[in-house]
Formats: C-alpha cells, structure tokens, sequence
C-alpha cells in the first residue's frame, strides 16, 4: 500500500482538549512501579498528595491524538503500523492538576523502501488551556512496515549516540510488577495487547506485554534517579528508540552514559532476564542541581 505523501503531510490530525487532576498524576507514577517500597521518602512525593510533583515524562500521555492512523483516507496501513521512536521536551514544569490543549502534526514522511517502511514523524505541543503557556513539545515516529515504496527521500540516517568503546558511567536496574500493564492502562492506553492473554496469543506473545510508554517512563525514572537526584526540574528531556518488548514483571537496566558538562546523557534500557535491548540510542536532558 503506497501513501500520498502532500494528502498526509498536510492531514488535519483534530486537537485533543483533557484535563486531568492530582489522582492522575499519582496513578502515573504507580503504573511505572513507584514506591513499591512504602517507605522511599525519594519516591513518595510523585504517588502521595502531601507535597506532590509531576515526573516529568507524564507529558507523553497528556494530548495522545488518537488513533487517527486507522483512518480510511490517511492511506497508512494500519494493522503493520508500531511505535517506533517517542521525545519530549518540557517548556514549563507540568502542573499537578490542568486543563491541556494538544495539536499533533505530522512533521515529515521518510521512505525506508518497498517492502521495508515508511517512518512517520509528529509533533504534539501541550499547552495550558487556561493560560495558554507551551507546557511541552511530544515527539514520535511511527514506523508504517506497510506504506514503503511511495518514492519519497529516504531521510537521515541514525546518529548512533550510545558508546560502544566504553561502560556505562551509571546503571541503575528497576523491576516491573506482574501487574504494571493492568495499572499502567489506566493512563490512557487501553489496548488489549496488554491486557487480554487471548489478544497478545494472537499477536504472537505468551503472555500481555508491558506498554511502550511504561518501559520509557521505566527508563526516565532510572534517569530521574540516578541523575537527577529525584529532581524533576533538573530533567528536561529524553528521546529513544524502541526496539523489543518488556513482559510484565521483568526487570529493565538502564545503562547511562553522561556526556561532559553540557548537561546531556546517553542511555539505553535492555531486560535483565533476557538480556535484549528494549530501547536504544536514547539521549536525555538533565542540568546541574
């Protein structure tokens, strides 16, 4: 299936208007395993209203479009479609409590070849609704596996960021709970795939898998933690690349890579048990205390 490129670089992909209150915010943080020791006094303040910050990485379910891919006149061949890379950039930390605008625009269209892909780039900007201040710009690229060959350019090639000459300065291991999909869905994702045994069998896995977004937000928290010192107002931004799934109740390594003083990591996340690379060539955003 081969897309048009002009029909969907200029697709009207609708605003998304939500708000969302403190409830939100902890339920966030507990889908991706905080405090599952009671006592962390890091670790509290982003699950218990006394005090309560906002991780940072909650701005990449704030606004979500939808799934406007599965629309007839985008051309995009849904059922091969994956997350293939996902960014964010915090302008102003995220209020524990808001009403948020979100218009999501498609950025660019790559064409990795005919029977290999096109690479859908977008942007979201989330604004306040109230004051309108930029609260965060979300980035994504989707990898249509079905919409190759429609003769567009090929696009960059992939700065590799990672180092492979030396060890991580940092690593930092966090397990996931049995039940962290169950939780995690409650932010806005509620694909069966990682819910349902019956639908992940037919998609291929034994068992439901563990949302894209619950591994990165994993993997911001090892930063948060290792880096930041669980301050998030010293993380600013991340982006990484995914590349295999997570089953629930595995345990993700985070290994980083600080980068002299300008205030930039690199990272990448693999599954202890299994040793695969979940995601890659990830960088992230962090500043001095």
């Amino acid at each position: 299936m081969k897309i048009d490129y002009d029909n969907l670089i200029n697709y009207d992909i609708p605003e998304r208007e939500q708000s969302y209150v403190e409830r939100d915010v902890m339920l966030y943080a507990l889908g991706l395993g905080f405090c599952m020791d009671p006592v962390d006094r890091a670790e509290l303040p982003f699950v218990y209203e006394k005090d309560l910050q906002v991780l940072p990485t909650m701005c990449c379910v704030l606004g979500h479009p939808g799934m406007w891919a599965r629309n007839p006149d985008t051309g995009i061949d849904y059922v091969k479609v994956v997350h293939g890379e996902m960014g964010f950039k915090v302008h102003k930390p995220l209020p524990t409590s808001a009403s948020i605008r979100a218009k999501t625009r498609i950025t660019d269209i790559f064409d990795k070849g005919e029977g290999v892909g096109a690479l859908i780039l977008q942007e979201r900007e989330i604004v306040d609704a109230e004051s309108g201040d930029k609260l965060a710009t979300a980035t994504s690229t989707t990898f249509a596996r079905g919409n190759g060959g429609f003769g567009g350019e090929r696009g960059p090639s992939t700065v590799k960021v990672v180092p492979e000459d030396r060890e991580p300065d940092e690593v930092c291991d966090l397990a996931t709970l049995p039940q962290s999909a169950l939780i995690y869905r409650l932010s806005g994702d509620y694909n069966p795939l990682h819910s349902d045994p019956d639908v992940a069998e037919k998609a291929g896995f034994h068992m439901p898998i563990l949302h894209g977004l619950c591994t990165y937000g994993t993997a911001g928290h090892a930063i948060l933690r290792t880096l930041c010192d669980y301050d998030p107002l010293r993380f600013t931004g991340m982006n990484a690349r995914f590349t295999s799934p997570v089953f629930p109740g595995e345990t993700i390594r985070t290994e980083m890579w600080r980068d002299g003083d300008d205030g930039r990591a690199a990272f990448r996340a693999r599954v202890v048990e299994r040793d695969a690379v979940v995601l890659d060539q990830g960088t992230a955003e962090v500043h001095p205390a």
